[in-house]
């Protein structure tokens, strides 16, 4: 395991790209846990697969797996998917990973925030995290960068950048109980700007509607240009999630970025056959039937010359993609069923976490 570096991204010159902006690779990894993915997580591998193979034929993709599970993963994956032996609590990489720092020289660096299972004892998904913890250390050491440890509890789902100085998050999310809700909001965007090279951050009140992340903004929103954001925007003005959306985006036009909707399926819910396919655990969040799922078709990923946007309902799908694919005109815009990620709790952006390009710095 590699030393932290005693400094801060923004004090030796680096700073957050955007996810938009060219990437080296991406990291993933693969579902286990019976309480979170049903039927010993079968029907997840299949919607994980589809995720891995539909990036890599655009960039390289890791998948850090469970030893006990190498050989189904690698059954399920093609030789274009590059596996490697992990241990984790659960597969959201997007959140246990390293956020990757670049400087003007092309040199990377990993952001290893501290994980606490989205709020720790106060509303945290499950009681043990000490291997989530570690998996930053792990591919920033796989990927050769040096790495800070920021005092902040943080993931990866909770950031979205610009890449030229702006960061955007949630107040729901990290001045959560569980989080950082001591430090004030001076406190947190004094750490987000020293750990990210921000100049500024754009706070939005609250995320989805009933999201167990506790209000992630990449639930909420996709920035998909350093000044245009798509936004979650439920159709049906009674909708609970109405007035967040609202908020959401009268902050960030008066921000100066654009705001363009994209339709909320559903709402959509956990049904009995589904519950039934889990094992529940008395150290972890419960999921039930009738439970309302976050759906958002702002949790898709950019990778290079793609979106790989989760399928959640028919009846808004089309509408969704075509909105996408707008805003990303020079981009493919593939669709991936994303039902059997959405149970677990997150999306297709949950998923992922780039490593942007850049000569890794030894």
């Amino acid at each position: 395991m590699s030393d932290a570096l005693g400094s801060t991204p923004a004090t030796d010159g680096f700073h957050m790209p955007g996810e938009f902006e060219p990437h080296a690779g991406t990291w993933m990894l693969w579902p286990v846990r019976g309480d979170t993915w049903r039927e010993d997580a079968r029907p997840a591998e299949e919607a994980f697969a589809a995720v891995a193979e539909a990036i890599a034929v655009v960039e390289p993709v890791t998948v850090g797996v469970l030893p006990a599970r190498m050989d189904r993963a690698r059954a399920a994956l093609s030789d274009a998917v590059k596996v490697v032996p992990l241990v984790t609590n659960d597969a959201w990489m997007r959140d246990v990973g390293p956020t990757v720092v670049v400087n003007g020289a092309g040199e990377r660096r990993a952001v290893d925030w501290i994980f606490n299972a989205w709020g720790g004892a106060v509303h945290g998904l499950y009681d043990d995290w000490a291997d989530d913890d570690r998996v930053a250390v792990a591919v920033a050491d796989a990927e050769g960068m040096p790495r800070y440890r920021c005092p902040l509890i943080q993931e990866g789902g909770g950031l979205h950048a610009d890449g030229q100085g702006t960061l955007i998050v949630t107040e729901e999310c990290v001045l959560s109980a569980g989080r950082n809700a001591a430090l004030g909001r001076g406190g947190a965007e004094a750490l987000l700007c020293a750990y990210t090279g921000a100049e500024r951050v754009i706070w939005l009140p609250e995320g989805v509607v009933d999201d167990e992340t506790t209000g992630h903004i990449d639930n909420l929103i996709h920035l998909v240009a350093a000044d245009l954001a798509l936004l979650t925007w439920p159709t049906d003005a009674r909708d609970p999630q109405r007035p967040r959306s609202e908020a959401a985006q009268r902050e960030l036009e008066r921000a100066g970025v654009e705001v363009r909707r994209l339709p909320m399926p559903g709402p959509l819910f956990m049904t009995v056959e589904e519950a039934a396919g889990l094992v529940p655990r008395p150290d972890a969040k419960p999921r039930r039937a009738g439970d309302r799922l976050a759906a958002s078709y702002a949790n898709f990923y950019l990778c290079n010359g793609r979106a790989v946007v989760p399928l959640l309902d028919p009846r808004t799908d089309e509408a969704a993609l075509r909105i996408i694919a707008e805003a990303l005109p020079d981009r493919a815009i593939v669709g991936v069923p994303g039902r059997e990620i959405l149970l677990g709790g997150g999306n297709i952006h949950c998923l992922t976490q780039q490593i942007p390009v850049g000569a890794a710095q030894g």
